[in-house]
């Protein structure tokens, strides 16, 4: 049926050239409905911006859920893998454990089965999305040993590659496939290398078997089953498009209980494409959204100012910068792998740890139409660099003495205790991820720049931002777009009933406005919003 990525063009296929053209077309037409349908993360009217929760419990994410989250417009969450895993002894308990599958059976150290049931009930019944991290890729390392030393307790045996609660046993495996001496991949230039043998040994599962991607769809039908609107799929520039496409034509459609009739569940796949290697991130378009990390490392150089670059050219920020068209991308400022130097973007990457800049990117993103907005919620850990190299980026969460994770605790000031960070609670971030809800829908307006590093622009009559990241002040009159009145600067403060507890914005009966910002503010930008005036 010539729908695999080698086909080329619909008219060499050869469908119109025979009886049966209808149907092919009809059924051409279904997949490409569905693979659109894929792109949807069916977040609730009004919410738009996802927030990943990493390595949180799930009791701890249901509590969000009601009490922060829905309440402040957020969209979705993103948890950590869900499925048994690998433990490995105190005090390591690193957080790439929950990577390391060694079965499906819903037991991490997140917690049980019945608390991610409970978890994902709860968030739908206030409208917030649950996407869950799918590790279907591999199983545990081909070093991970035997025994019963897994989240749920289970058998299993990294040696004789066998995992009895699937079953997988060492027939499942692309051991014969690879072609290199270490069973590893070795050459990142060659695509069979990247999607046939291990990454960094990880035992790689042969999802061409039509058994394996049965047991792969059991495993996220049970979770579609059970609410989640849909899928972050681990290190999918190491399996083949077709082979993930074969595996998403088996899922469910989503719980009707929660979504329409008839809904896909939302895949984003990740594909770490910043140009230079032959698998490429438009190969999975058609299945789903992908990561940008071209976004994530970008922007860290922007905001930075290295390499002579400047706000002011992000004019054209999107596809003018050479990203994946919009309606294929999710884009984040940092990721769990990038803000610890894994992954993609290097040093550029802007975290918690810059937290000025940090929330400077997150508000440009957040307030730019571009992708689907994905946004970091992370813990601290011990940082220790050598050479430039943290030698403690590979600890856990907050944990017990007996390694069970701590849960969040919320502080009076509602930021999150115990070593959390909670981003996501950021008075500057939780109200961006408003504006975003205000604003959706609405193009990009009214820009301005001093061709250096302050700029502003509107989202049509909607909001309008203003972002001062040169070393001297801004004090500039400028046209926002937007009705006149008293707006309250949803940065410095918010609105509170009838007044500000941050800056004032006078916005005239021409749409034009006084904006001063020191670059020596704590947060040196302004941002206002059509729910924000008085």
């Amino acid at each position: 049926m010539c729908i695999n990525t080698n086909c080329g063009a619909a008219g060499k296929c050869g469908f119109l050239a025979h009886p049966g053209k209808n149907m092919k077309l009809f059924i051409l037409v279904a997949l490409f409905g569905l693979s659109l349908a894929q792109h949807n993360p069916h977040t609730k009217h009004g919410r738009t911006a996802i927030v990943h929760l990493f390595e949180w419990r799930w009791a701890d994410i249901a509590a969000e859920c009601e009490r922060f989250l829905a309440p402040n417009g957020y969209g979705g969450v993103q948890i950590s893998p869900p499925n048994e895993h690998i433990v490995l002894d105190s005090p390591w308990r690193p957080w790439w454990q929950r990577y390391q599958p060694t079965g499906y059976n819903l037991c991490s150290r997140s917690g049980s089965e019945n608390e991610l049931r409970d978890m994902i009930t709860r968030c739908n019944n206030v409208g917030v999305n649950i996407y869950v991290d799918a590790v279907i890729n591999h199983m545990c390392g081909a070093g991970g040993g035997e025994g019963t030393h897994n989240s749920c307790g289970n058998w299993f045996s990294a040696n004789k590659e066998e995992f009895p609660t699937v079953p997988y046993t060492h027939w499942d495996f692309n051991d014969n496939k690879c072609r290199t001496g270490s069973g590893n991949i070795e050459n990142y230039g060659d695509p069979n290398q990247v999607r046939d043998c291990r990454l960094v040994g990880l035992l790689d599962l042969a999802l061409e078997k039509d058994y394996v991607r049965g047991k792969v769809a059991n495993f996220m039908n049970k979770l579609i089953d059970m609410g989640v609107a849909g899928f972050r799929v681990d290190a999918c520039k190491h399996m083949w498009p077709g082979d993930l496409s074969a595996v998403y034509g088996r899922l469910h459609n989503l719980n009707t209980k929660w979504f329409p009739g008839g809904s896909r569940p939302f895949i984003f796949q990740e594909v770490i494409d910043l140009g230079g290697e032959p698998i490429t991130s438009k190969e999975y378009f058609h299945l789903g959204r992908v990561t940008e990390f071209k976004h994530s490392a970008k922007l860290g150089t922007v905001i930075r100012k290295w390499n002579g670059e400047k706000l002011s050219y992000t004019k054209n920020w999107g596809e003018g910068w050479g990203f994946m068209p919009n309606g294929n991308a999710v884009v984040f400022v940092d990721n769990h792998d990038n803000q610890r130097g894994h992954g993609a973007g290097g040093a550029s990457i802007v975290t918690f740890w810059d937290a000025r800049l940090h929330k400077m990117a997150v508000a440009y993103m957040l307030a730019h139409p571009y992708g689907v907005t994905r946004v970091m919620s992370s813990y601290r850990w011990n940082r220790h660099i050598v050479n430039g190299k943290d030698q403690n980026d590979w600890m856990g969460p907050p944990s017990h003495g007996d390694g069970s994770t701590k849960s969040v605790p919320i502080n009076p000031d509602q930021t999150c205790g115990d070593g959390w960070v909670c981003e996501h609670r950021w008075r500057q971030i939780k109200n961006m991820a408003i504006f975003r809800n205000v604003v959706n829908g609405q193009p990009q307006s009214n820009w301005w720049d001093n061709q250096s590093n302050q700029i502003a622009f509107g989202r049509g009559n909607r909001g309008f931002i203003v972002f001062n990241n040169d070393d001297w002040n801004l004090d500039v009159t400028l046209n926002t777009g937007m009705p006149g009145g008293t707006y309250c600067d949803v940065i410095s403060g918010q609105k509170e009933g009838s007044r500000c507890t941050g800056k004032q914005i006078n916005v005239g009966g021409d749409g034009r406005a006084h904006f001063k910002i020191s670059n020596s503010d704590e947060d040196p930008f302004v941002a206002i919003h059509a729910d924000s005036k008085l």
